[in-house]
């Protein structure tokens, strides 16, 4: 059942499942808490109690808020597990990597680990040399251009289709439940304005982070040229010893949804390790 928190007049929709140390997804762009389909039931499955989460302005969650940076999603999250009782590990997929970056830095005693999924933690500057030599990196690049020049879904659905290069089995139903919440009036502009935040708050926050950290990379993530290269930017801004990469072969932005077995592998010994005695 969906639960819903009030912050400052808005909603943050969620749902809970499971029982035992809690940890809490947050998903990226222009999707919703199904992101996670695969992966809560199993971490669930496992012993957790997880509450997955549709960040601000997505999914079921409100429309109207203020701002949507990384920051706006990190204090949503923080709210969330305070409200649940805490502590927990933030499993954030790309802006919300970037926001449980953020939330672990001004929380930490309510964040016991980050996992960050194909995250945007760092500033980024453009990449002429990658946009010239790697062609899944330009065509993301362009199609991401479209969406938030022109709010283009059409754009958008083209860059799902290579930012999944290899689709689950339930890819049609998935894509046809995103373009229709896309098509709700007011959600492409959100889309919109998350794409035009900048990842600097949270690669600022980056050296604050005093719990461990987790980066999981897909080899084939179009968001970057060299997406190793980029987790390992990640790791080397982090307090020494923290930090911890993992790239997952044939795997895009979504490694959550095309590989959840792979994922789940990396999760339940991080989990383990940071929320042993919770």
């Amino acid at each position: 059942m969906t639960e819903y928190l009030d912050i400052a007049g808005n909603t943050i929709a969620y749902d809970v499942t499971g029982e035992g140390p809690l940890v809490v997804l947050a998903h990226g762009i222009g999707d919703s808490r199904h992101s996670y389909r695969f992966l809560a039931p199993a971490l669930a499955g496992a012993g957790y109690r997880v509450a997955n989460v549709d960040i601000r302005g997505c999914g079921d969650s409100s429309l109207g808020w203020d701002g949507y940076s990384r920051t706006d999603i990190a204090g949503d999250l923080v709210a969330v597990v305070r409200h649940l009782g805490g502590p927990a590990v933030i499993i954030g997929q790309s802006i919300s990597g970037g926001a449980a970056t953020i939330a672990a830095a001004t929380a930490p005693g309510l964040i016991r680990g980050v996992i960050e999924l194909a995250p945007f933690t760092r500033a980024q500057s453009v990449d002429l040399g990658g946009l010239l030599r790697v062609k899944r990196f330009r065509s993301g690049y362009l199609q991401l251009g479209q969406v938030m020049v022109r709010g283009s879904l059409a754009s958008w659905t083209k860059y799902l289709d290579i930012a999944m290069p290899a689709k689950p089995a339930d890819w049609n139903a998935e894509l046809a439940r995103i373009e229709a919440k896309l098509s709700e009036p007011g959600r492409m502009k959100v889309l919109q304005a998350m794409c035009r935040t900048s990842p600097g708050d949270a690669g600022a926050a980056l050296p604050e982070v005093a719990c461990p950290v987790l980066v999981v990379e897909g080899s084939l993530d179009p968001d970057w040229a060299d997406p190793r290269a980029e987790g390992e930017k990640i790791i080397a801004d982090l307090p020494r010893g923290l930090g911890e990469l993992a790239v997952i072969e044939g795997a895009g932005h979504y490694p959550h949804a095309q590989t959840p077995d792979r994922v789940l592998a990396l999760t339940l010994p991080f989990l383990t390790r940071t929320l042993a005695d919770a």
